[in-house]
């Protein structure tokens, strides 16, 4: 039976414009090199936690990130929450290329595809939480 998880750190950043962004990248940056990811992960880690906030922002109008140090496995979790207006299509927004403001709309299937693992609660209404976690090689 694995190890049950725990929570050894954890920090919430409040998200409501692009300033909140840079704070949240600087931060979850640090935690990445204080749980001892290289150079390499340590970018798919902040580039994800981008894109991940700015669709906070953008598309939520507001939200948080939720980071934490995870451990005996070590590991990252980011959990970014909005009350926005939920994603109509789940299925087609995690495709990629799709946009409802006009970008290349790669937030969703580049956090997926840069992160171990990938979670996506939303529905019309209701806002989105996406969380991700990176593991420590």
């Amino acid at each position: 039976m694995p190890a049950k998880l725990e929570v050894l750190a954890a920090f919430e950043v409040f998200l409501s414009c692009d300033e909140d962004v840079i704070l949240a990248r600087q931060r979850i940056r640090a935690l990445a090199q204080d749980v001892g990811f290289g150079a390499l992960d340590q970018t798919r880690i902040v580039t994800a936690a981008s894109e991940l906030a700015r669709n906070v922002v953008v598309h939520g109008g507001q939200g948080s990130v939720r980071a934490e140090r995870l451990a005996p496995r070590p590991g990252v979790r980011l959990a970014f929450a909005d009350q926005g207006p939920g994603i109509a299509d789940p299925e087609r927004a995690l495709e990629g290329g799709n946009s409802t403001i006009g970008s290349m709309g790669l937030g969703l299937s580049g956090a997926r595809r840069l992160m171990d693992e990938f979670a996506l609660d939303t529905a019309p209404g209701r806002g989105t939480t996406v969380t991700v976690v990176k593991w420590l090689p």
